[in-house]
């Protein structure tokens, strides 16, 4: 306390000098518009370039948390483009409650003027449209390229929703299908995977064919099952076909980059630029598929191979 005040004695003159002078400039600004306006102005632009870069240096530190609440975003806006399972059924006719006149109580059917709500399949009302296929939004924590058969890891687990045997899609197309599952990570199959087989369709025309790795180039991959009396073209999407109920139908895989036709081949043998780049994956979506176990077990029961997915 004593050296506190042996300073103030000390510069006693300076800090009188200090005091006098902001209370003048104090005056000054308060007592004159112009100046009051011109200081507030400047207070103003100086403290919006410190605000400005504090908040630049907290939005740095809050990137992650950021980028998630971007990808949970996109996720929903995604699944809104996904053409749904049953949303090209219309019914031809929709049941009304019996009139009054008739004494059978019979149940009479009008054709809609627009497409219902509900659909009647055996009297029991069905949803028109159902989102099938919602998405889970993960990140790219590992990736595999340079293998025969490589693999994705994800952060996104059992806890998150996610099974074996989902699907795997990224904001330029598909990317593979859930192999393992934890409780918070996953391991995907990916397309770059010698077992990995989607069902698929070239856009223009609604050919069926599969799509498949051949093992050397990361960026391409084989379009298997085209008859050689299909017209290609050189560009043509190629995009999921629905078959597997992995991915819903019309998710981008990529263009034809070449085809020839082999002579003593009854299919063409074409290769398609993948749409995704395997090399910089970091966001992707889990999609998860509602009718695929009712599907999958009437087809077990009919003896009927699931085309497309990962094979055992």
């Amino acid at each position: 306390m004593r050296n506190l005040f042996q300073f103030l004695f000390r510069f006693r003159g300076a800090l009188v000098f200090g005091l006098l002078e902001v209370v003048s400039l104090y005056l000054f600004v308060t007592n004159n518009s112009y100046q009051r306006a011109a200081f507030f102005n400047s207070a103003n632009k100086y403290a919006g370039i410190v605000l400005d870069r504090r908040t630049q240096i907290a939005d740095y530190f809050q990137l992650a948390e950021m980028n998630q609440q971007l990808a949970v975003e996109n996720a929903a806006l995604r699944q809104q483009l996904f053409p749904e399972d049953s949303s090209r059924r219309e019914a031809d006719s929709v049941a009304l409650p019996p009139a009054r006149t008739d004494s059978l109580r019979r149940i009479r059917y009008q054709r809609p003027a627009n497409k219902p709500d509900t659909l009647l399949l055996g009297l029991q009302p069905l949803p028109a449209r159902d989102r099938s296929y919602p998405l889970i939004p993960a990140r790219v924590i590992n990736n595999m390229l340079r293998n025969v058969d490589n693999y994705l890891t994800l952060n996104v687990g059992s806890a998150q929703g996610v099974n074996p045997g989902m699907g795997v899609v990224a904001a330029n197309g598909v990317v593979g299908r859930v192999k393992v599952v934890s409780e918070h990570y996953a391991t995907v199959t990916s397309l770059l995977h010698s077992k990995t087989s989607v069902a698929s369709k070239i856009k223009r025309d609604g050919t069926f064919g599969t799509i498949r790795w051949l093992g050397d180039d990361p960026t391409h991959v084989a379009l298997d099952n085209v008859l050689r009396e299909t017209e290609l073209v050189k560009g043509d999407t190629i995009v999921t076909s629905g078959y597997n109920a992995v991915f819903p139908e019309g998710i981008f895989i990529g263009t034809i980059d070449s085809f020839v036709k082999e002579p003593d081949k009854n299919f063409w043998t074409i290769r398609v630029r993948l749409a995704v780049n395997f090399a910089n994956l970091t966001y992707v979506y889990v999609v998860t598929s509602r009718p695929k176990i009712e599907r999958d077990t009437i087809e077990a029961r009919t003896g009927i191979k699931p085309e497309g997915g990962a094979r055992p």
